[in-house]
């Protein structure tokens, strides 16, 4: 029976990604005409497994973007190289706990191989401490704990013991750009989204240094700089050096929301985009956005392991003890019960290797300027910012003139419900533009001209 069912499931699976060249990138589709289809009473009696499979698979197809495929440009989602897929199907059926050694020594040994790989891939400290979180979220979230541990400690207070009630403050500093995912984990963290000193920023997005070095200098307190390799926008980075060399010159700590940007630390050809990314505290990345391995998967990275290992760390009992050299997991991390990451992360490295991760970081930033070029050649378009990764902005004025806000917002709903590729909508500096960002392994020169020529036919009609 569970062979009839995983075979069942393979040939759906293998069907849905026959046809990601041909099926629409996304499509219009009514929630409550889905979640019909989807619903109704929860029946008394199971339908039995390859029922439920084939029902669940039948019934949800509208629903289904082609994230995997090469014309999908939203959100910086990247595919799942092929390797990463056969191991995360494998994780699945091995069902392991990634929690701890004794729970999985194969899940443990495989992230701890993985990290090894990774901070060498990244030119980190070969000392740093790295956590397999479920995103950039939750990693730049493991980051800023460690930070705040770190900075408290200095001033003998344990904040793991005795919280934040009656602390001494932390001023924490970020940009005019950073990412929300920065102000969602200073708010779990009890720091606050809205204490935050914002410093501003240039015309790509990157922190001013001259600015944050004029902040800095008023303050009295522990210092947290959140500074962003990558602008979620325009892919600009800020000026790491500079900064690393104010925030420490005052005992202070750096930490780099690096989600897809610092994957350009494994090109040679990019890695000059994140100079001194070696002298940051801690860094967040996504392997989902640029490794191109199944959702979820994130990484933190830790220069000083002590304070990563305080922040997160947890006992009980129950726990059984390390084994020398061995690794747990959940010391790294949020989460105890959770899924063994590694395997995925581990699969993508290893089928890809060094020159290959780079030849795709490279092809996907070669792709995203071919892209800005053939956009070019339309009167409607304008690109607004320098590519210098793989994310365009682009701007459309209407043919006969008006409101290039509102027509801008026009042309990415036809794009979406055209479906030969699909792009997202983002406000920069004041101005409606669509966001275009190349990050999918599979995604070819043919794919981008056959998008382009899709986006520019989608702006030469002036709106109804």
């Amino acid at each position: 029976m569970l062979q009839a069912l995983l075979r069942k499931t393979n040939d759906l699976a293998v069907r849905f990604l026959d046809t990601l060249n041909t099926r629409p990138v996304g499509r219009p589709v009514e929630f409550a005409a889905l979640a019909q289809k989807v619903g109704g009473p929860l029946p008394a009696k199971g339908e039995g497994a390859i029922q439920t499979i084939e029902r669940l698979a039948e019934s949800v197809d509208a629903g289904l973007v082609a994230t995997p495929g090469p014309r999908y440009f939203g959100f910086v989602i990247g595919g799942a190289v092929p390797a990463a897929v056969a191991a995360d199907w494998l994780a699945s059926v091995w069902d392991q706990n990634g929690f701890s050694y004794a729970s999985s020594p194969a899940a443990a040994v495989v992230e701890h191989v993985a990290a090894q790989w990774l901070v060498e891939l990244f030119g980190l400290s070969r000392g740093c401490s790295v956590g397999f979180t479920t995103g950039c979220t939750m990693a730049n979230f493991t980051g800023l704990a460690a930070a705040r541990h770190a900075l408290l400690r200095k001033l003998d207070w344990d904040v793991e013991s005795r919280g934040l009630f009656g602390a001494p403050s932390i001023t924490v500093v970020a940009s005019e750009e950073s990412h929300v995912s920065v102000f969602a984990s200073l708010q779990m963290l009890g720091l606050g989204r809205e204490r935050v000193l914002r410093v501003p920023t240039d015309d790509q997005g990157r922190m001013l240094a001259n600015e944050l070095r004029r902040v800095l200098a008023g303050l009295q307190t522990p210092v947290l700089v959140c500074a962003q390799a990558g602008n979620v926008n325009t892919g600009a980075f800020d000026p790491i050096v500079e900064i690393a060399e104010y925030v420490h010159a005052m005992g202070g700590w750096l930490h780099v929301d690096g989600a897809f940007g610092l994957w350009a630390a494994a090109s040679p050809a990019l890695r000059e985009l994140l100079e001194g990314i070696e002298s940051a505290d801690s860094i967040a990345v996504d392997c989902h956005k640029w490794l191109n391995v199944p959702y979820d998967s994130g990484l933190v990275f830790v220069r000083h392991p002590s304070a990563h290992y305080a922040a997160m760390t947890l006992t009980a009992a129950y726990y059984e003890p390390l084994p020398d050299m061995a690794r747990d997991n959940h010391n790294w991390v949020p989460e105890a019960s959770r899924r063994a990451r590694g395997f995925a992360v581990y699969a993508a490295m290893r089928s890809l290797g060094r020159d290959g991760i780079a030849e795709m970081i490279e092809r996907c930033c070669a792709l995203a300027r071919r892209m800005a070029e053939q956009l070019s050649r339309g009167a409607a378009a304008r690109i607004l910012n320098d590519v210098v990764l793989n994310q365009v902005l682009v701007r459309f004025s209407p043919p006969g003139g008006g409101d290039a806000d509102c027509f801008t917002s026009e042309v990415i709903r036809r794009v979406q419900e055209d479906g030969t590729c699909w792009a997202s909508g983002t406000t920069w500096h004041g101005m409606k533009a669509m966001r275009i960002s190349v990050s999918n392994w599979s995604t070819s020169e043919a794919d981008i001209d056959m998008s382009a020529d899709a986006i520019l036919r989608c702006a030469s009609d002036p709106m109804k």
